[in-house]
């Protein structure tokens, strides 16, 4: 079984709804779940980060960067949980700081003397890929640039996130 890093893109209006009823995110989830495959590829409001989290995690806390844009911010719920403990709601000016900070690097000068027995060592999630897999920094870079692209075009409608793992 594998832990995987959601994200749902969320208008202010659809926060609010969900700070006020935090059960109502879970139907909400559903709801969009349901539209997705109606959406321009270009505008899908859900994204996963895979196992990629954790790697992404570490690469930004080395550079002192936002990491609550991959473990979360505001907890919705304590009474909920998704699979790997309760959802979380990140607000826009906080995804829009995140994108500031992030806009500018580039994975290979993030990345820069990183290599995958460094992530294998400091026991980064999943640990077993950055020993075994000699594209594992590839997946990594890969998933940064999809995540970029997502945070920006969440910034860019001003949305906030919601965040789980499952």
């Amino acid at each position: 079984m594998s832990i995987v890093g959601s994200y749902l893109r969320l208008a202010p209006a659809e926060i609010a709804r969900v700070r006020e009823e935090p059960v109502r995110a879970r139907e909400f989830k559903v709801e969009q779940a349901a539209r997705e495959h109606l959406r321009d590829p270009a505008e899908l409001r859900f994204h996963d980060t895979d196992k990629a989290w954790a790697g992404l995690a570490h690469l930004f806390a080395r550079h002192g960067l936002p990491t609550e844009v991959i473990h979360g911010g505001e907890v919705l719920s304590e009474d909920e949980d998704w699979g790997y403990g309760p959802p979380f709601l990140l607000a826009p000016d906080v995804v829009a700081d995140a994108v500031r900070q992030l806009a500018d690097r580039p994975f290979d000068a993030l990345a820069d003397g990183l290599t995958p027995a460094d992530l294998a060592a400091a026991e980064v999630y999943p640990t077993g890929l950055w020993a075994r897999d000699p594209f594992a920094l590839d997946y990594l870079a890969a998933h940064y640039v999809a995540l970029l692209r997502y945070l920006t075009r969440t910034a860019r409608y001003r949305h906030g996130l919601l965040l789980w793992y499952s």
